[in-house]
């Protein structure tokens, strides 16, 4: 959970495209991340560029398959749109509550100072959703593409918003999950994250979270709520919040993989939510190529060279499949 400032993301499109910013895509992810959270302008740049006039999208998939074909680091940057094929709820836009609130509501460190019980039954109810959720074959494609293109020296790596792990269920191993994960929890007290796959997390979320919006509060005792190991103190889910910044160690493994990579896929994002609404933008400002896959344009579609318009998990696989060129020892 994130800052999501749509209209700043608009207008940072549009003097981008008119030249007046041409110099900022220059700065480190993690440099931009960081003023962009702390209210700075960027300051001017040492270096030039030119800015090119880009033609639109390409729908052409053999063209895409002669990039794929070529590519040595291939960074895919995924987000709801993907996991939203396996019937994982998005909680964004119209429709997007659990009971009366939307998720913005709820998951912020404001609102779980205030009524931590409330805020722990939305997540277990997202646990035990993801628990009967599976990869769909938009997961399992890029999976199967990593493995794969591993022998032959060759890297994926994914770069996702989603905190669902469904790209870890289809066995992606080169993961960053930039938001962190329903699977893992934070103690509010030593900072301890571990692993927690338990279904329920605690005895007393055992049957609440229901999303009903005609049942109220569980209302549960602070003290009954998941407790750390070590020190007993309050869990949080490890995820981030509204308002809170992303972890910086895995900003600067993004900020390498992006600076090495010679082909970015973007799967399912709306390219509106910072600062991973920077990261593919970024790469295509280099010159490298960007395939977007998304049910519809975004705001960031003209500046990529692919757009290829449907469902992922239909679209996706013939994308990422074997081409006749691998040679695999």
């Amino acid at each position: 959970m994130f800052w999501n400032p749509e209209e700043s993301f608009l207008l940072f499109y549009k003097k981008y495209c008119s030249g007046i910013l041409m110099n900022l895509f220059h700065f480190s992810t993690r440099r931009l991340v960081s003023q962009a959270y702390c209210g700075l302008k960027p300051a001017s740049s040492k270096k030039q560029s030119i800015c090119f006039e880009m033609a639109r999208p390409s729908s052409n998939i053999a063209d895409f398959r002669d990039a794929f074909a070529k590519a040595k680091h291939i960074a895919m940057i995924t987000g709801a749109g993907v996991s939203a094929e396996s019937g994982v709820p998005t909680f964004r836009g119209a429709g997007g509550f659990w009971r009366k609130w939307q998720a913005q509501e709820l998951a912020t460190p404001e609102a779980f100072a205030r009524n931590p019980s409330r805020v722990w039954e939305f997540y277990h109810y997202r646990r035990e959703l993801m628990m009967s959720k599976n990869p769909n074959p938009a997961h399992i494609s890029i999976a199967e593409c990593e493995a794969r293109l591993s022998k032959q020296g060759r890297s994926v790596v994914v770069i996702t918003q989603n905190i669902d792990e469904l790209h870890r269920k289809a066995g992606t191993k080169h993961l960053l999950e930039i938001h962190g994960s329903l699977f893992k929890t934070r103690c509010t007290s030593c900072g301890n994250v571990t692993e927690n796959y338990k279904s329920p997390i605690c005895p007393a979320l055992a049957g609440k979270g229901t999303p009903d919006p005609e049942v109220n509060d569980a209302k549960i005792p602070v003290e009954d709520l998941p407790r750390c190991e070590d020190c007993n103190g309050l869990l949080r889910p490890h995820v981030v919040w509204f308002g809170e910044t992303l972890d910086s160690d895995i900003l600067t493994a993004v900020e390498k993989e992006l600076e090495i990579c010679d082909l970015c896929v973007v799967v399912g994002t709306s390219s509106i939510v910072y600062p991973a609404a920077m990261f593919a933008p970024q790469v295509s400002a280099r010159g490298v190529p960007v395939a977007e896959f998304n049910m519809q344009s975004t705001p960031a579609t003209d500046k990529f060279s692919f757009h290829f318009a449907g469902p992922c998990g239909t679209t996706l696989p013939p994308a990422l499949a074997r081409h006749e060129t691998e040679i695999i020892s």
